[in-house]
């Protein structure tokens, strides 16, 4: 079976699905059109489909010999934000862009799905198929919630992150820590507003917001070990409606992250960090403090065994020589994935390539990818199924 030359064969549907996802995107659980695409597909490759987690598709191959299941999964939202990218294949949708690869991880899988139904006698196992809503908003634990894991019970996970910051042409596959857990935070101090020429008889919450951002800048290297990964990042600050008005309020948000697993259940304690610099500061100028965490993600932490099981499939799409670790603190909720410890594994394509104008990073409104990258993603969905459902696994 030449698995490369049958992948190659579908090289024009590929990337027709891929430029009709990216022309159409949809935010988080409004992803109507996606899921009708996917559905019809699978059902046509003859797979037993069914819908969850409201815009989510699952279709289920069931293998010409019994054994496991393996899950695979493409993620399947955009994000607000208006493209600037000037390609025939563009955003129709006003402020909504495919900026992540998602279109791309949704055409891999659909291929990858339509070749192994071709080839289900020489699965000794089951294959699912996971098109996952609102992975820019923790959607992987809905899917989770309403039994993904089960019927049949899933034995193991594996799933593909298109990426512009590795070349085209390379791979990123780590054992271990690889995508950093992330909780969104939102903080208010509240201050006594007055007139800004009598501060003195006011207590100004942007002084004390100004405070909070700086030092708790130095948890992350001076508080805890810099070889212990962490990022408090504030991306939002809100307050008054006049320049010669010292407001009453604070209204601060922004991003934690940590690549180590269990984050502030740990020794390094981030949430209690950051509130203590938030407590101190506060109480020293007579306000009050509000601050809620959000967890958005855990951790993603490849599974040692199925990392190398990717990584063989790897060797024989792209190389060893264009193999390499690779580590990020964005975050993923494919983690939810690996809960009841299912042994799982996210990998990264590269798809970046500066001749063709896309290596711009994620979320930025000139993202795109090398569509070449689709290739050698849906050969290594292929060769993953076929590697981990073969008889010599079992």
């Amino acid at each position: 079976m030449d698995i490369k030359a049958i992948v190659n064969d579908y090289k024009g549907e590929l990337i027709s699905l891929r430029r009709d996802f990216h022309e159409h995107p949809e935010l988080g659980f409004q992803e109507f059109r996606s899921q009708e695409i996917i559905e019809n597909y699978l059902k046509e490759c003859g797979l037993e489909v069914t819908k969850m987690a409201k815009t989510g598709v699952v279709g289920l191959l069931k293998g010409g010999q019994p054994g496991p299941t393996l899950l695979m999964r493409a993620d399947m939202d955009a994000l607000p934000m208006t493209e600037e990218n000037d390609v025939p294949y563009k955003s129709k949708n006003e402020g909504v862009m495919h900026s992540c690869g998602h279109d791309g991880h949704m055409a891999m899988l659909l291929i990858a799905a339509k070749i192994l139904s071709g080839n289900k006698e020489k699965l000794y196992g089951n294959a699912k198929f996971v098109f996952q809503p609102n992975e820019e908003d923790a959607g992987a634990k809905y899917m989770v919630e309403e039994g993904v894991l089960q019927n049949p019970k899933v034995d193991a996970c594996v799933a593909i992150h298109l990426w512009s910051q590795i070349e085209s042409g390379k791979m990123g596959i780590s054992e271990g820590p690889v995508m950093g857990a992330h909780e969104n935070f939102k903080i208010v101090i509240k201050g006594k507003g007055g007139h800004s020429a009598m501060p003195q008889d006011a207590i100004d919450p942007v002084l004390i917001a100004s405070q909070i951002v700086l030092s708790t800048q130095a948890i992350q290297t001076k508080q805890i070990n810099v070889l212990r990964p962490t990022l408090i990042n504030f991306s939002t600050i809100h307050a008054g409606t006049a320049s010669n008005i010292i407001p009453e309020m604070v209204t601060m948000t922004g991003t934690l992250r940590y690549l180590y697993e269990g984050g502030s259940d740990t020794a390094e304690r981030p949430r209690q960090r950051i509130e203590k610099i938030v407590a101190g500061i506060c109480e020293t100028f007579n306000a009050k403090y509000e601050i809620e965490f959000i967890p958005s993600n855990f951790t993603v932490i490849n599974d040692a065994k199925v990392a190398n099981l990717v990584r063989k499939a790897a060797i024989e799409v792209v190389g060893e020589e264009n193999i390499a670790p690779y580590v990020t603190m964005a975050g993923e909720d494919f983690s939810e994935f690996s809960v009841g410890n299912v042994p799982s594994t996210l990998y990264f394509v590269g798809a970046g390539n500066s001749k063709k104008g896309t290596d711009y990073p994620h979320h930025h409104p000139k993202f795109n990818i090398d569509e070449d990258a689709l290739i050698i993603g849906a050969e290594m969905h292929v060769r993953t199924a076929l590697e981990y459902l073969s008889p010599k696994k079992h």
